[in-house]
Parts: C-alpha cells; sequence; structure tokens
C-alpha cells in the first residue's frame, strides 16, 4: 500500500508502524488529531521524516476510502427507523 508504511506480526503486534521504526501510524495520527504541528512530532521523533507523517496520513485515508458501511434498520415501539 505505502513503502513507508510496514506491518509485520512481530513488530508492535502487527500494528502498521513506519518502516524501520516501532512508530505506529496510530501513534502518529492520534498526535496530529490532538493538534501536534509536524514540526514538533518531528522533534519529539528524530527517526521520523515528514514524508513519514504524510504516508500516516495517506494510509489512515485509504483505510477509511475501503471501508464499508451499512445501513441499520431497527424497531422503536412496532415502527421501523432507518439510520443513513
Amino acid at each position: 500500500m505505502n513503502e513507508r508504511i510496514e506491518t509485520n506480526p512481530n513488530i508492535m503486534l502487527g500494528k502498521p508502524v513506519v518502516k524501520g521504526t516501532r512508530i505506529t501510524v496510530e501513534l502518529v495520527l492520534r498526535q496530529l488529531a490532538q493538534g501536534l504541528e509536524p514540526k514538533t512530532i518531528l522533534e519529539n521523533y528524530p527517526n521520523l521524516q515528514t514524508e513519514d507523517i504524510q504516508a500516516a496520513i495517506e494510509y489512515a485515508a485509504a483505510l477509511v476510502e475501503e471501508e464499508l458501511v451499512y445501513p441499520l434498520k431497527t424497531t422503536y415501539h412496532g415502527k421501523v427507523a432507518a439510520f443513513a
């Protein structure tokens, strides 16, 4: 999927990591979601490069793109309610 991201069952229990590190895609994304600037992440993790952060974002985007979403149907007091 991405040359900078790898999964290996022997590294971080198979979670996707930046190749050659034990830095997970999840960690990078969580730090971005918490508002850390890429510059700060790079300072905190000197083994990372800007392209690694971009690769983590691209990896996550590809996962979301492939996600299948199924509408739910349920009943409330005998009436069918569909959620979209």
